[in-house]
């Protein structure tokens, strides 16, 4: 596909593309745009950063205009025509924000129902008519519950990052919520790794979807520069304050393996002098949330992670990655790459080898990943 002009999408879309210098599909969005357009459903298979929150966005904005156009309006509080699972409250923001960019113009209303909100406030963003609902599995199931959402009138369903979603343990959940919507709307499925749960879902409620798959599935992207450093005798911090010494355009995300060494690393790194921040699980969702935004809007250089940010964290301004402790699975190990060099982008990753690395950095040299 040659751009988004050749597509059938509304001039509305074609509009806010243009607006936002978008004009060439990436290779999920050029697989999944034609048959999500066409009305069939989908599954697609596409390494990190790849694109494929418009590749269903826009089909998905589209279908719900067309409804509205041809004189099918949503009329009753929390009964949407469109539905958006997520695994996580960051993630549900960041494609209510993409696809909130694209509403300016063709005016559909998209709400956000996760367990990142106050439920006071996921119940008043759904007290209103809207088209489209993005959520995680268990606070929606939380304001089925209360009556508060009802599937009945879906049309279009989407399960974004399904295997995060599957492996924070939803299956159950998924499983209530597809068999609440009606029979033969139009599903997508997106997953940046095959794993054998999510091909068992897939095989179980998406077995009438067409299966689209990257060249790039499971492998890093080539605008990716890997460096291999040795720890040696086990003092990590000089190599940190080495790799921090060579000035970068963007921020760079540290990943630790766990949260007591996601706190030693910050800390260690406050303490020399260098503005960090914290993102992990246990800790103040609202300073969580802070300090992602800090390091989004550029205000910090350095945050310091789990492998919390490495799934479906989409930050533009991440030109660098530092595997401060190496993950020991090779998906944890993409996911974390996944979060530069996106979209096209140049990126760096950074990884501090240790001899317990040496089987995962054979893995990755078969993959041609290693640097």
């Amino acid at each position: 596909m040659a751009n988004f002009r050749s597509l059938d999408l509304i001039p509305s879309l074609l509009g806010t593309l243009a607006q936002e210098s978008l004009s060439v599909p990436t290779e999920i969005q050029s697989l999944a745009l034609p048959a999500l357009l066409g009305g069939g459903s989908v599954v697609g298979v596409a390494e990190t950063g790849s694109g494929k929150t418009l590749a269903y966005a826009l089909p998905l904005l589209q279908r719900m205009k067309q409804l509205e156009e041809s004189g099918d309006t949503v009329s009753l509080a929390g009964r949407p025509r469109g539905l958006v699972l997520v695994p996580s409250s960051e993630l549900g923001e960041q494609v209510a924000k993409t696809m909130k960019i694209f509403t300016h113009d063709t005016r559909v209303r998209v709400r956000l129902a996760t367990g990142g909100l106050a439920m006071r406030v996921a119940r008043r963003n759904v007290s209103a008519p809207c088209e489209v609902i993005v959520a995680t599995p268990g606070r929606l199931e939380q304001l089925m519950a209360m009556d508060l959402v009802g599937l009945a009138d879906v049309r279009f369903l989407v399960l974004d990052e399904a295997d995060q979603i599957l492996d924070q343990g939803f299956l159950v959940a998924i499983r209530r919520i597809l068999s609440a919507c009606p029979a033969g709307g139009q599903r997508a499925l997106f997953t940046a790794t095959a794993s054998d749960a999510v091909r068992a879902l897939i095989a179980e409620l998406f077995s009438d979807a067409e299966l689209l798959e990257t060249k790039g599935r499971h492998r890093l992207v080539p605008t990716l520069r890997t460096v291999n450093l040795e720890v040696p005798r086990g003092r990590r911090f000089p190599l940190l304050e080495q790799v921090l010494a060579e000035e970068t355009e963007g921020g760079t995300l540290v990943f630790a393996n766990t949260r007591g060494q996601c706190d030693a690393v910050a800390a260690e790194l406050a303490e020399h002098g260098h503005r960090c921040a914290v993102y992990r699980s246990d800790m103040d969702r609202k300073e969580r949330r802070r300090n992602l935004r800090e390091f989004r809007d550029g205000e910090l250089g350095i945050l310091v992670s789990t492998d919390l940010a490495a799934r479906g964290l989409d930050v533009e301004n991440i030109s660098r990655v530092v595997n401060y402790h190496l993950p020991r699975e090779l998906k944890n190990y993409l996911h974390r790459a996944g979060r530069t060099a996106r979209a096209g982008r140049a990126g760096t990753v950074v990884n501090f080898v240790t001899e317990r690395d040496r089987n995962l950095m054979a893995r990755l040299a078969s993959i041609g990943g290693a640097g």
